[in-house]
């Protein structure tokens, strides 16, 4: 059974729908941070971190994060990934160095971090960042694309909310179920006036210290959502894409080529539009092209034996015919028309007759001396 106050939640979130030295890298840091403290910072009012997988100048971040500093409740802070990390699921980077960049958002503190939504909710609630007590709610979203079933994971916003229920914090992830000859950018505005009723409530009673403690809230938005049929509780389904790889002539993708299908669950390598500015276009495609050429020139280094063989191939996602008819599904759901809820935990709970299946097979291998 979910909490109460879980539920009451969701019926009231749809009643109301309508290279220097160190010394010289921390003054260049205390100056970015005098920066940012331009940004006017309201002690009473709580804080609201807010992340994603597609980066910073995605219509759902763009969109949500005004919205909630049009709403004067909050003190808004935005750490994103500085190109799409929409698959990354919950990778971190490790043994390299990670670049925080300052970025303008109107009413906001943000950062571009050259990483994983898992690294920019980390670093954002380490205290090596930001000055601030830590927030109140992390959001992570608004993705492209849904993040049913098993795609939570492979999904990185997904991952940017489990992160921070890890750290202790409550969080909700957000999707758009955006479906590639159906949706437009604007729906995403519609996707952010469907959510703030479940994202205020969500705020009020972590205050209140009612909002379940132990599962984040992964939100899915169907694809039109100004028509949705209202909120509703769901299950994680066990609904995925086939895995397809395709064999290619060549290691490089041809310009503008998506690693994706429609349902947006990819890596863009160089079709970089969508709202962004030049200035952002130019500099992702840069740091894509220069991450291509390193992942080849490795691949090769200090093997220069002409038989080798070398073959190039391409991941995509296949959408399966779906067998589950379980209504309260949260592709099920989505489908549908509805906003599906879905509480996910940090651990798996498994069933009493897998546990016992499982331990009576470990007990007679045991038994066997392997």
């Amino acid at each position: 059974m979910m909490p109460p106050g879980l539920v009451s939640n969701l019926q009231e979130a749809l009643l109301n729908r309508k290279g220097d030295s160190s010394s010289n890298s921390n003054a260049e840091q205390e100056q970015s941070t005098e920066k940012l403290e331009a940004v006017e910072f309201d002690e009473s009012k709580p804080i609201v971190l807010v992340t994603n997988s597609d980066g910073i100048d995605s219509p759902g971040l763009t969109h949500l994060v005004e919205a909630l500093v049009q709403q004067g409740l909050y003190n808004v802070h935005v750490c994103v990934p500085q190109s799409d990390k929409s698959v990354s699921g919950h990778s971190v980077t490790l043994r390299e160095t990670v670049e925080a960049a300052s970025a303008k958002i109107n009413g906001a503190i943000a950062f571009e971090i050259s990483g994983t939504p898992v690294d920019c909710v980390s670093l954002g609630l380490s205290g090596a960042l930001f000055s601030w007590s830590k927030p109140m709610l992390v959001i992570s979203g608004i993705n492209r694309g849904s993040s049913c079933g098993h795609h939570v994971f492979y999904s990185g916003v997904v991952a940017g909310a489990r992160e921070a229920l890890l750290c202790g914090l409550p969080a909700v992830s957000i999707s758009l179920n955006w479906k590639k000859d159906e949706s437009q950018e604007n729906d995403f505005k519609d996707a952010v006036s469907v959510c703030l009723p479940l994202i205020s409530a969500a705020i009020r009673d972590v205050e209140k210290g009612t909002f379940p403690k132990s599962c984040f809230l992964n939100v899915e938005i169907p694809t039109s959502p100004s028509s949705n049929k209202g909120f509703k509780l769901t299950k994680q389904s066990t609904w995925r894409s086939t895995l397809n790889w395709l064999a290619v002539s060549s290691s490089r993708y041809p310009t503008g080529h998506f690693l994706a299908n429609q349902g947006g669950l990819g890596l863009q390598f160089a079709q970089l539009g969508r709202d962004a500015s030049a200035a952002g276009a130019a500099r992702r495609l840069a740091t894509q092209k220069k991450n291509l050429e390193i992942v080849e020139s490795i691949g090769a280094a200090g093997k220069s034996d002409p038989n080798r063989v070398k073959k190039y191939f391409r991941l995509e996602f296949l959408d399966n015919q779906q067998e589950e008819m379980d209504e309260d599904l949260d592709y099920r759901a989505l489908e549908s028309g509805y906003v599906a809820v879905t509480p996910l935990l940090l651990s798996s709970h498994i069933e009493t007759d897998v546990q016992m299946a499982a331990s009576d097979w470990i007990s007679s291998v045991l038994l066997g001396e392997l």
